[in-house]
């Protein structure tokens, strides 16, 4: 499972698994769910069951996406599974080479969405030209990205820069190979969402995964500056 509760206008910022508030019953229960819905509606590919969740661990469907998500890659992090690998043998009749009970996690990851937007102005888009796009590696890091030093942003589609995929050996380990891969990111030419994510990594209620979807939107209401 993943939690994407860092959002902005519903739309995700950061996303992480395993969720830290889920506990293993609760994680059973859940995928015991998403798997009789899929049966039920006889999907036969990659999707993505969506619940939400409330601080009695309460669970509600929402929604299936009957597709890959962006945030597939902290899943393929944390199990070792290539999953557009799985969705493209499953497409061609192969079975999977792996079973539910086979699948484990290994550690915790983070995905952070680097966007041309300026948190610092109430994420107003940023389009434009990068004049430098310094990308960050290293052990545990992967960036999925298509832009170079004179890539054009333009101002008529997404904002996505890049995805930056970090795994630690727990949450903490996570974090702290973060804040180091955020910090060598340099992009120049445009605005980009890197600050905001440096903040959260120092956020209290963030480091306590004491927050829900509205915590971002109450941040930028109250005056923060990212």
């Amino acid at each position: 499972e993943r939690d994407c509760s860092i959002q902005r206008k519903r739309q995700k910022l950061i996303e992480e698994t395993p969720a830290p508030k889920i506990s293993n019953h609760l994680r059973k229960k859940m995928t015991t769910a998403a798997i009789n819905i899929a049966k039920a509606a006889k999907y036969f590919s990659c999707g993505t069951v969506e619940f939400l969740v409330d601080e009695e661990n309460n669970f509600y469907f929402m929604e299936m996406n009957t597709r890959i998500q962006v945030e597939h890659t902290i899943s393929e992090m944390l199990t070792g599974i290539d999953l557009v690998k799985a969705q493209i043998k499953v497409a061609m009749g192969k079975k999977l080479t792996f079973k539910q009970n086979k699948i484990h996690f290994n550690g915790h990851v983070f995905e952070f969405r680097i966007n041309a937007e300026d948190p610092s102005n109430n994420f107003q888009p940023s389009p434009g030209k990068l004049k430098y796009y310094i990308p960050p590696g290293g052990p545990n890091v992967r960036l999925d990205s298509a832009c170079y030093s004179g890539y054009v942003i333009p101002p008529y589609y997404d904002s996505m820069i890049a995805k930056l995929i970090i795994k630690g050996k727990d949450r903490k380990d996570a974090i702290k190979i973060a804040k180091r891969a955020l910090k060598e990111f340099h992009i120049q030419g445009v605005k980009s969402t890197i600050d905001f994510h440096l903040y959260m990594l120092e956020d209290e209620k963030f480091l306590n995964s004491d927050y829900n979807l509205n915590y971002v939107d109450d941040l930028i209401s109250k005056g923060c500056k990212f």
